[in-house]
């Protein structure tokens, strides 16, 4: 088996959502005067490749925290998508669980403007679907699932505890293959949290 890293960098650089806070990384500890090197780090909880809880949208639900490990890890199924409504997903065999990603190619343009506005956005038939199938998460190489500012998408898929994952990368390299997918926030009672996200690739069909 192999794994490909799913997730962006993290650092002063990483683009931001137009509106969400910035990125700061400060030495805390300077190896050289303190005797070990140590960091104060400033993120939002969208930054970078994360995971959005329930928490995130919608009253009175869980945070990203409240979820088990065995609702992060497992069987992934990668969908190539180009139209501006997702209608791929229909035409595709969605399994049933697991974790779906969904290729849109944007991530290429991580650094450019445009990111953050030029992005697909499922139709109301394709999130019904989604649902009906009840994944674990679903995750797209994307800035958002959403464009309207009332987040329909988000609300509905995160009402049903189906976890999102934004920002992912080199989704491309999981076309024709088997492979788990490992989607690890940090544990914060939050509502969301940045992630590594990597997935496991076997060399034969298991």
């Amino acid at each position: 088996m192999s794994f490909v890293d799913l997730s962006v960098k993290l650092d002063e650089f990483t683009p931001v959502y137009p509106g969400d806070p910035e990125t700061s990384i400060k030495p805390a500890g300077v190896l050289s005067r303190d005797g070990f090197c140590d960091h104060l780090i400033s993120v939002g909880t969208h930054v970078g490749t994360h995971i959005d809880a329930p928490m995130h949208m919608l009253q009175n639900a869980k945070s990203i925290d409240s979820f088990s490990l065995d609702k992060l890890i497992g069987k992934g199924q990668v969908i190539n998508i180009s139209s501006s409504d997702y209608s791929e997903v229909l035409a595709s065999d969605l399994e049933q669980g697991g974790i779906l990603l969904l290729h849109s190619g944007r991530i290429k343009d991580y650094h450019d403007a445009t990111y953050f506005t030029d992005y697909p956005v499922m139709s109301e038939q394709v999130i019904e679907y989604i649902i009906s199938k009840k994944p674990m998460m679903v995750g797209i190489d994307a800035c958002s699932f959403d464009k309207d500012d009332n987040f329909p998408v988000h609300k509905k898929l995160l009402s049903s505890e189906i976890l999102l994952i934004e920002n992912l990368a080199n989704l491309d390299k999981l076309f024709q293959k088997e492979f788990r997918v490992y989607a690890i926030p940090l544990k914060l009672t939050v509502d969301a949290s940045p992630a590594r996200v990597f997935a496991e690739v076997h060399d034969e069909a298991v």
